[in-house]
């Protein structure tokens, strides 16, 4: 990645103007600041709107309700000047060099599509805390990785090459709102596209989805549906052959899957 290159920051957002508040100053704080900031409004009734204005974000509104319907316009909205389109939350309060080590990832690596990390969960007790970085998202690295191949893209903290997100926009079901969008995404996703997990790329972000057994659950259950919706793309064997044939088109682009999931230089 040159020098030169744009990342965008897309922050889908629902009613969440004190969260996004908060997440905007963060991402004011970068020490790699982004060269555009895009919160999609899914309808918000709160001040949300005025808030990313304030803030000098750019705003585009999305009246379908739902995550997915709001992170891919999103992300059609920034590969229009984007080489890298970055991915946060409202409730995502970023480290001050989250940008910058995603910018270091993407041009030192020129095979790397895609880079995810992991969580740390904020306003919640310890055990709350440690059961959603280790269990919830930690078991979800674990158990997508060993049925997909790849790492999952965790939504709240990734970022991915505008040429990887052209390829599958027509792919994903971004128009059901009832699925995990970044599970939807992973599904899609193969090993020719350059998917790493840097478990040193950390996001903090809120514990609200964790602090109630049916909240935790509803998520977790969406896990059934999304495979379900993909089906049988999210099954092994279709991937295997599929990615196979991603392989034969990346070697003939000068991509290349070297089978490594763990970012160059991170994590070790």
């Amino acid at each position: 990645m040159h020098a030169d290159s744009r990342i965008t920051v897309v922050v889908p957002c629902w009613n969440d103007a004190d969260m996004l508040d908060h997440c905007l100053t963060a991402l004011a704080r970068q020490t790699r600041p982004a060269d555009r900031i895009l919160v999609v409004d899914n309808g918000s009734a709160d001040e949300s709107i005025d808030v990313a204005r304030r803030h000098g974000a750019d705003v585009v509104c999305e009246p379908l309700r739902g995550i997915w319907p709001a992170a891919a316009r999103g992300y059609d909205e920034a590969r229009a000047d984007a080489d890298i389109i970055a991915r946060l939350d409202a409730d995502s309060r970023p480290h001050p060099d989250w940008i910058a080590r995603l910018e270091s990832a993407f041009a030192t690596d020129a095979s790397l599509g895609v880079l995810t990390g992991g969580a740390e969960f904020y306003g919640a007790g310890p055990v709350v805390r440690y059961l959603g970085e280790h269990w919830y998202i930690g078991g979800g690295h674990f158990w997508i990785r060993a049925v997909l191949g790849i790492p999952l893209v965790f939504g709240s903290n990734f970022a991915m090459r505008r040429r990887v997100w052209e390829r599958v926009r027509d792919r994903v079901d971004r128009t059901n709102p009832r699925i995990h969008d970044d599970l939807d995404l992973t599904i899609r996703l193969r090993a020719s596209d350059g998917v790493r997990y840097d478990p040193n790329l950390r996001m903090p972000v809120s514990s609200r989805p964790l602090v109630t057994q049916r909240g935790l659950w509803r998520r977790v259950w969406r896990v059934v549906p999304t495979f379900a919706a993909s089906w049988p793309e999210g099954a092994r064997w279709h991937r295997d052959d599929d990615g196979r044939d991603d392989d034969r088109r990346a070697s003939s682009d000068g991509w290349s899957a070297d089978g490594e999931d763990l970012a160059p230089g991170f994590g070790r």
